[in-house]
């Protein structure tokens, strides 16, 4: 494992996505297979977990609550708010101080933690990042001590670049893969500048650049691949990326060919982390085996120039056209 810095502090390149831990959107995930993912990213030299408290409404960062009691190596861990939709609240009543301390003090409850070390807005609405209140309220919470540093998770260009006029924002998490190359001429360079950490989020695009589905793959109702592959209870960018299954299971045949052999998912992810704006990449995994492979990429070495120019230019040829929503 390599690391990068966070604010002067060495986080894994290579982190550790929990949503597939709230057993809520990617089928359910056990938890004595919860500890074995998170205790084997650990073994690997891990020590960077994402969550948020919508991943099985509490459920992710209880399972983490659990390793972190076991574990005795040092782990950060950011979590997000601003999705949840319970009886006192919801959009827009997410967005008031006492509903963001509220949602605050109950992730610190579910992971047993006095100071949350990264807390992000979950991808809130555009206009709400245009007013600004939000990041008084986050400033207000981090002189109280109970969040180290804030961040957001956005889904488009523009939602990062009215994050980055404020300049405190310790970090964006974005979608960042090889179905979403155009954010690196966007806004990468600012960020790099103002020492913004950029957080990659769906690497693998849903799985799609693991290279192991075919057209004919079928997933079950209670997996976001299944209802949200057209965007039609969240933003389709979460899921695939943006791209039409069957479209996606063909363009990742494509990078396939222009790749050196290897993993596909493993190289997916080293095309990310060459990008040296990018502080982390944050993978899920459902399983040990997974965890075990996508740290490896860690240790790839770099794509020649050829490459990244053809996989470059297929991106503008024949991908971009094809992404579905905001980006």
């Amino acid at each position: 494992m390599k690391y990068r810095s966070f604010k002067g502090d060495k986080i894994a390149e290579i982190g550790l996505g929990t949503w597939q831990l709230g057993s809520a959107d990617w089928g359910v995930v056990d938890e004595d297979k919860c500890m074995s993912i998170l205790q084997t990213y650990a073994e690997e030299g891990g020590n960077f977990i994402d969550t948020a408290d919508v991943y099985g409404m509490g459920t992710s960062e209880r399972m983490i609550k659990k390793f972190l009691q076991q574990t005795s190596k040092h782990m950060y861990v950011a979590t997000k708010l601003g999705r949840r939709h319970d009886a006192s609240n919801g959009w827009p009543g997410n967005f008031t101080y006492d509903a963001i301390r509220r949602h605050v003090e109950d992730s610190l409850t579910n992971l047993g933690l006095d100071q949350l070390y990264l807390e992000q807005l979950h991808c809130i609405p555009t206009e709400e990042l245009r007013r600004g209140k939000v990041f008084d309220h986050l400033r207000r919470l981090q002189q109280e001590g109970l969040i180290k540093y804030f961040g957001v998770s956005v889904e488009t260009a523009e939602e990062a670049l009215i994050c980055l006029e404020h300049k405190d924002v310790a970090s964006l998490q974005i979608i960042f893969n090889l179905f979403r190359q155009h954010l690196a001429d966007e806004f990468f360079a600012k960020a790099r500048k103002q020492e913004t950490a950029l957080i990659a989020r769906v690497p693998l695009a849903s799985g799609l650049l693991s290279g192991k589905f075919t057209t004919a793959t079928v997933f079950d109702k209670n997996d976001h691949r299944n209802y949200n592959a057209n965007g039609d209870v969240f933003n389709v960018g979460e899921t695939f990326s943006g791209i039409e299954f069957q479209e996606g299971v063909k363009l990742a045949e494509e990078i396939k060919g222009i790749l050196p052999e290897g993993i596909l998912a493993r190289q997916s992810i080293k095309w990310i982390l060459q990008h040296d704006a990018i502080t982390t990449v944050i993978p899920g995994a459902t399983s040990t085996s997974q965890v075990q492979s996508n740290v490896k990429a860690s240790a790839l070495p770099d794509f020649d120039s050829q490459t990244m120019g053809e996989l470059k230019a297929l991106y503008n040829n024949k991908i971009i056209g094809k992404i579905r929503g905001g980006f």
